[in-house]
Formats: C-alpha cells, sequence, structure tokens
C-alpha cells in the first residue's frame, strides 16, 4: 500500500512539473485568443461566427457558458474552445462528484471529439468577487469537475482551470511587490496546490484600461497602450517595463513564487481595451482600442516571454469578439469588441471582416448567409467522407 502510494506521488509530481507545458500546448494553439461573449440581441448565428474566426485565423476560443447551439456549431472547425460552468452552478457541482458528471455528460460528452472542447472554466472571477460562499466552494467544485473527467478519461485532453480578476491581489507595483490578499489565501494556496498537481497554470484577467481609468492623473496613457514611454524600473529585480500588460503578468508570476509556485506558467483569460465609455472613463475611445489591441497582438505574434520568466511565452485571450449591447454597467462594459455584429471590423487591427466597415443590413444578412453555405459544405463533406469509409 505505501509503495502504490508513492509511486502515485512521485508520478503525480512529475507531471506538475513537465505536464502543464505540454497540456498548455493542447489547451492553446499559439498565443492568440478570444472571449466569444454573448451577452447581446443582435449577434449572428454561431455557425457565422466560426467563419469569421477561420477567416480571422483566430484558433482559441473562450465561451461564458456551455451552449448547445455554439458547440454545435464548432464542430468540424479545429478551433480550440473553452466552456465554462457558470457561477450559480458551482455549488451544486461542489456537493459531489456525481453532480459533476452529470454536467459533463449533458455539456460536454456529447460534443466530443467533433467539437474540439479543451478547457472547463470553473466560474469566472470568484475570488475577490462579492459572494464569500462561492469562495468556499470553488475547490471542491474543481475537484469534482476533475474526478469526473478521470473517469470518463478526457483528463487529458480538457484542462480544468479558473480566470481571476485583479482583485486577488493586495497590490501589484511594482511586479516584484505583487501578493495575494491575506483574506482569499486561506482558498487560493488549496486552489493553486490542486491546479499544481493537474498541470493547470494560472489565469488572470489583465487591463491595463481599467488600470488606466482609475488613474489616469498618474498613469502613463502611452505605458497603457505599448507606445514609446519611459516605463518603469523594477529595483528588486532590476527589469524595465515599457509596458502594463507585461508588468501585470510578471505580478502575477511573482505572486505566485512567494507562494512556492515559481513553475506555474501565468495565462492572460481576458485582456483588452474600450473603444467607448462614459464621460468619466478615461481613454474610452476608438483609437486607442485599435492602438491597444493591435500591438498587443502583434507583441503576441512573437512568441516571447516576460522580463521575468523569458522562456515562458506570453499567452493571451482578448476580450472581446463583438460588442454586447445588453451588458450591464457602464458603456464600456458593451464596446470592447474587436468586431461588430454584422461581421465587419470594429477598426483595423490586421483582421479582415467578412463585409466592408459601411456593412448595410444587406451585408448582415449575406455574412448569415456565408455562415450558413459554411454549415451545409461541412455537412456534406462528413456525408461523403462517411459513404466512402462504408
Amino acid at each position: 500500500m505505501f509503495y502504490s502510494s508513492t509511486s502515485f506521488f512521485l508520478c503525480l509530481l512529475f507531471f506538475s512539473v513537465t505536464f502543464s507545458h505540454v497540456f498548455g500546448d493542447k489547451v492553446f494553439t499559439g498565443t492568440y485568443g478570444v472571449n466569444y461573449g454573448r451577452v447581446a440581441d443582435n449577434l449572428p448565428s454561431p455557425e457565422s461566427v466560426v467563419t469569421l474566426l477561420k477567416a480571422a485565423k483566430i484558433r482559441n476560443v473562450r465561451i461564458y457558458d456551455a451552449d448547445r447551439q455554439v458547440l454545435s456549431a464548432f464542430k468540424g472547425s479545429g478551433i480550440a474552445i473553452s466552456v465554462c460552468v457558470p457561477n450559480e452552478l458551482l455549488k451544486e457541482i461542489s456537493v459531489g462528484e456525481d453532480r459533476a458528471m452529470n454536467w459533463i455528460k449533458q455539456n460536454v460528452e456529447p460534443y466530443l471529439p467533433g467539437t474540439k472542447i479543451r478547457g472547463i472554466s470553473i466560474g469566472n472571477e470568484i475570488l475577490g468577487g462579492g459572494d464569500m460562499e462561492l469562495w468556499e466552494v470553488l475547490v471542491p467544485a474543481a475537484k469534482n469537475v476533475y474526478a469526473a473527467l478521470q473517469r470518463l478519461n478526457l483528463a487529458h485532453q480538457i484542462q480544468v482551470s479558473t480566470p481571476h480578476s485583479e482583485a486577488v491581489f493586495a497590490n501589484s507595483y511594482p511586479p516584484s511587490a505583487c501578493t495575494f490578499r491575506e483574506d482569499i489565501l486561506p482558498f487560493m494556496k488549496p486552489l493553486l496546490q490542486f491546479f499544481s498537481q493537474i498541470g493547470t497554470p494560472f489565469y488572470i484577467n489583465a487591463y491595463p484600461f481599467l488600470a488606466y481609468k482609475n488613474d489616469p492623473q498618474h498613469i502613463d496613457i502611452n505605458y497603457a497602450l505599448f507606445k514609446k514611454n519611459p516605463g518603469i524600473y523594477d529595483a528588486k529585480t532590476k527589469l524595465h517595463y515599457d509596458n502594463m500588460f507585461l508588468a501585470q503578468v510578471d505580478a502575477a508570476y511573482a505572486a505566485l513564487e512567494k507562494l512556492g509556485f515559481d513553475k506555474m506558467e501565468v495565462i492572460v483569460s481576458e485582456t483588452g481595451w474600450a473603444s467607448k465609455g462614459d464621460d468619466n472613463e478615461a481613454g474610452a475611445t476608438v483609437k486607442n482600442a485599435r492602438t491597444y489591441n493591435k500591438n498587443l497582438r502583434k507583441l503576441l505574434l512573437k512568441k516571447k516571454g516576460t522580463p521575468y520568466r523569458p522562456k515562458m511565452v506570453v499567452r493571451a485571450y482578448i476580450f472581446a469578439l463583438f460588442n454586447e449591447n445588453l451588458k450591464p454597467g457602464p458603456t464600456s462594459e458593451r464596446n470592447f469588441g474587436l468586431f461588430k455584429p454584422d461581421g465587419s471590423i470594429s477598426y483595423d487591427i490586421g483582421f479582415t471582416g467578412l463585409v466592408p466597415s459601411s456593412a448595410t443590413t444587406s451585408s448582415f444578412l449575406s455574412f448569415k448567409g456565408i455562415g450558413s453555405l459554411y454549415a451545409m459544405v461541412s455537412t456534406s463533406c462528413a456525408a461523403f467522407l462517411l459513404l466512402v469509409a462504408l
């Protein structure tokens, strides 16, 4: 008994050191992804969205649920997609593995292997949020989902994770001084221990836009937008930062290192810049959104690391694919989209929309038609291949 337990522990330790990078490549193809939010009443069909993503060569997508129509539309697309257990279901999922198993059998397993589901997010921005009861059930929920995936022999291809907001940190300036909040540590430590064992990266929602919006008097907007600026110097590490995005990523690495998780990879689960905002939302303009997202894309395509972790390639999901006209809150919340609902680009950062930027209603209909045609051709090809096999 002692021998078998020890062997299992050694295997687990080996995977915690080496498996995360291999697993990460399977979950995230390349370095660039996008969040496909759908809190809107004017978005194109999921089939049309697949057409748009393929045209833009975007190969990684996160959604905030496990919508049936979306997962069906992504079948055969080759696009890696991460689904989410909504916050309101975490308490139920945490009760027992059977609840997690039922959720996976209903929302994940039926779409495999045609739909490339590569991740399950356990809630969104739980720690640091206002519901303390969710803090307590996060780890049990994550463990139950992972255990269910193991029983289904899917744990090797679907990663269990959870994204955090910057609210989990007590401070993040300079990057080397970053620490987790004391009240969050009792919940964060066991979560990180579990994720370290199963090879899950630390996912952080990093928004230079929000930092600048909250303190425009003291933050150089050029530093936030990747433009030429004096930057900052971290005296402890003797490293220089000329943009806030990489400083935020390295701040997360520093916080993890202080807890003993210096091998854990950091992936940015959300980042972006609003193209429109209220009067008190500094920096929310089309020009700034274009500058941030264009420069960020250039940085990610270089496939390089950060100043503090030069060998850890930076990966990020951009928020968001579309403007979402039904999102509550300030105006900025509804204006993070790279694309307009009709398939045209919101601004030029190197992507080509499926219709011109001055698209009209007729153009929107043709965009929808392209998506329908794509779905029809995919179905016909699948039927042909099946006939050949027979």
